[in-house]
């Protein structure tokens, strides 16, 4: 009888909660202690547990599973740059600007995110280097760029490189082994971590402006812009140039 009641009741689009409360009350001529949760359970128990199959289809959402809650914090995202070492594992020597060797790098974006230039800058020296991205600035196309501007450094200075965050440094621990460099991140949101770079950035976007197409700049483009960055008295250099 209370199940063919709670059926009914179910079948009329009342709610488990609203046939619990009446059913504690009286209201329909059945009295029960049978708690909403008691009545889910045997709904998305399909007929095993005393209601017919199909009942779900008379809940408000019509599920038929129960959409399993998790309680707690969320668990935090996997980054895809895996296990990577932090700005402040990066050697002491490293802080100063008295080595050359010890790189920061970043990527310059185009207009509509389509395009993108690799820019690295010595924190020494001021030195610059500059590839473009034909084929994209996925982490493949941004590890390939990367190994080629590294083939123009001397190997006994190819000490550090400091990055942000960014998807497209997924390949930093191949860089590691294909070009003899330690690679390490910024804080997300730090930009002051990376310093050198920023500044050289902005001297760049002089020359490729912001919100422009970048793909249109070919590598002997790139070249002249590094010549001439890298001839440029820069206050931070005592008016020498890099």
């Amino acid at each position: 009888m209370l199940a063919a009641h709670v059926t009914e009741r179910l079948e009329a689009k009342d709610s488990p909660m609203t046939i619990s409360i009446e059913l504690a009350r009286g209201v329909h001529g059945v009295t029960a202690a049978v708690s909403h949760e008691t009545i889910y359970q045997a709904v998305y128990a399909h007929g095993t547990r005393g209601l017919p199959v199909g009942l779900h289809q008379c809940l408000h959402r019509r599920r038929r599973c129960r959409k399993h809650r998790v309680f707690g914090p969320p668990a935090p995202a996997k980054s895809p740059l895996g296990d990577f070492n932090l700005i402040g594992l990066r050697p002491a020597e490293a802080e100063g600007r008295e080595v050359v060797g010890h790189f920061e790098g970043d990527l310059i974006v185009g207009s509509f995110n389509r395009s993108a230039i690799v820019t690295i800058f010595d924190r020494c020296s001021r030195f610059n280097l500059l590839a473009d991205l034909p084929e994209g600035h996925n982490a493949q196309a941004t590890l390939a760029a990367l190994v080629e501007l590294f083939e123009r450094v001397p190997e006994h200075l190819r000490k550090t490189l400091t990055w942000d965050q960014g998807r497209e440094m997924a390949g930093w621990d191949q860089l590691e082994l294909m070009v003899g460099i330690d690679v390490f991140f910024a804080n997300p949101h730090a930009p002051w971590e990376r310093p050198t770079n920023e500044n050289g950035n902005g001297l760049l976007r002089r020359y490729v402006g912001k919100g422009t197409d970048l793909s249109v700049y070919t590598p002997a483009d790139l070249r002249a812009i590094e010549t001439r960055l890298n001839t440029m008295p820069r206050r931070g250099l005592d008016w020498n140039t890099a």
